[in-house]
């Protein structure tokens, strides 16, 4: 069956033109923000707001911040448990079974194992020394946990928390110590306290040989773990140098033992001498006591106003709009420091503050966040055995310039719209909705035999219901009349065209309308 015989002319550069040409009727600004005026009263801007492509449904504004994206399961789910029970569901994630993903996981065994575990696995040659075949099996595991798995709102904590302490992964440095990291920090508390969580980080071989501190010394303070402390882990850029240079030699003595790559604590390194830090004060007298001081300074600051503060703003930027609202910081942050911390009840507070239920439209999601949420939304599973799907998942993302856990700076992936915008970009994104849709790459995801029927069952009768039809299993919501008129245009049709069983729309065509539906702002906002 050639596209000559059902749809004149379909090619791949009119599939181009196609996406072009609808992308343009449904055209947006990229940078898509909520002022806190607008939060306040629930109104929406005139300018920069995309409310025309998201449906008016609180449940489904709560999915598609809350998770890696909406799937028909989670859903199905939400409308049967509602909003409060689905939200106390989620924040107790460890009570969530998670048999597919599971499955996943166990082909990835690297990521289990302890910083003594790799190596050994080094020493019996089944891993190269300073190779990234765990560090590898760490970036799949992030992005199939964050496709399959039931935890979302967890996994995309993880993802949060692994910005925020960022770890470079794959880095060479960490050959040994990223896949422990990731499990016994990040994951182990990010649904838990920031304060044990930093605590952990400080303690770990990943962080501190990233940030040189391992190599730090009374007799050579390195600053670098000391100044990323303060401006990217705790309070932000509100201390001065000698805070810096107080923090470092507080700091000095956390270290990683050469012969077994762990933590240690070594007397002989640390720095003696009062110190203050923001109001923080110790007097540091003896080596000993050095590392029971240096963990004073990590609690005064994972509870200091300004870290409360910042991590409110990045939960907001994350969850709300790309320039929180004021109103809704303050107020996360004095849940932050009444709970000593806890996350649990700050993105409680969250999602069900009015700021929130007023952000929709207000974010747009990253090429990251756009691979998975394709694959989540078309209902595609993994493979039954191996990794080439998920390995073709993480190539796409690097490819669009998002690899999990990849970002080289101490800083984290950025989570604003401006970061990601650019021609090359959307051209990125559009190739991955149609090579993800027909099942060329990745080819091994388990996907029904017809997508159209897959997708929405029953066809309708006419090209307009069939929009109609994809539209809401797609964003939860029809088109409006331009843009429905527009992708039926794509098959020389009009919406009122009758849809037979036999034609390409409903066949060996269907990826591309609905490649061409994703490409639209409808799914791009968040």
């Amino acid at each position: 069956m050639t596209a000559s015989q059902n749809t004149p002319g379909l090619t791949r550069r009119r599939v181009v033109r196609g996406a072009a040409a609808v992308a343009a009727a449904t055209a947006v600004p990229l940078a898509l923000t909520t002022t806190a005026a607008d939060a306040a009263t629930g109104a929406a801007a005139a300018e920069g707001r995309a409310l025309d492509f998201v449906p008016a449904d609180p449940l489904l504004h709560l999915l598609r911040r809350a998770t890696w994206g909406p799937t028909p399961a989670s859903v199905t789910e939400i409308r049967r448990l509602g909003a409060a029970a689905w939200l106390n569901r989620q924040l107790a994630a460890g009570t969530i079974p998670d048999k597919v993903c599971d499955s996943v996981l166990t082909r990835l065994p690297l990521t289990r194992l302890s910083v003594g575990g790799v190596r050994a696995k080094v020493k019996a040659g089944a891993v190269k020394m300073y190779g990234w075949d765990t560090l590898l099996q760490v970036g799949y595991a992030a992005i199939a946990r964050a496709t399959w798995s039931n935890r979302q709102l967890f996994e995309v904590m993880v993802d949060f928390w692994s910005n925020h302490l960022n770890v470079t992964c794959p880095s060479g440095d960490v050959w040994d110590s990223r896949q422990d990291y990731d499990r016994t920090v990040i994951r182990a508390h990010a649904l838990g306290r920031f304060s044990d969580m930093l605590k952990a980080s400080a303690r770990h071989p990943a962080m501190l040989t990233y940030l040189d501190n391992r190599f730090s010394s009374k007799a050579a303070p390195n600053e670098n773990y000391g100044r990323e402390l303060l401006e990217l882990h705790t309070v932000g850029l509100v201390y001065s140098e000698t805070d810096v240079k107080n923090a470092a030699r507080l700091l000095t003595g956390r270290t990683v033992s050469w012969q077994t790559g762990t933590y240690r604590y070594d007397q002989k390194a640390h720095a003696t001498g009062p110190v203050t830090v923001l109001g923080f004060r110790h007097a540091n007298k003896t080596p000993a006591g050095g590392e029971a001081a240096s963990t004073a300074l990590l609690d005064y600051l994972a509870t200091h106003p300004a870290t409360a503060k910042r991590i409110a703003t990045k939960l907001c930027i994350r969850f709300v709009s790309d320039e929180p609202p004021a109103t809704l910081v303050a107020a996360l942050a004095k849940v932050y420091l009444a709970n000593r911390s806890a996350i649990a009840p700050v993105l409680r507070a969250l999602f069900t503050s009015a700021e929130f239920a007023a952000s929709a439209g207000a974010k747009t999601r990253t090429p990251l966040e756009d691979v998975v949420a394709t694959v989540r939304i078309l209902g595609y599973g993994p493979e039954t055995t191996g990794i080439k799907g998920v390995q073709a998942l993480y190539w796409m993302a690097q490819e669009a310039g998002q690899a999990p856990l990849a970002w080289a700076p101490p800083n984290g992936y950025p989570d604003v719209a401006t970061a990601w915008a650019s021609p090359s970009g959307h051209l990125m994104r559009w190739n991955m909705h149609l090579n993800v849709a027909a099942g060329w790459w990745p080819n091994t995801l388990v996907r029904p035999a017809n997508l159209m029927t897959g997708l929405i069952g029953t066809l309708p009768s006419t090209y307009g219901g069939l929009i109609d039809a994809v539209a809401v299993r797609l964003f939860g919501r029809t088109l409006n009349t331009e843009h429905t008129a527009a992708l039926t245009a794509f098959y020389d049709k009009s919406p009122a065209s009758a849809l037979k069983p036999s034609d390409a729309a409903a066949g060996w065509a269907s990826p591309y309308l609905v490649a061409l539906m994703l490409n639209s702002p409808y799914f791009a906002v968040r």
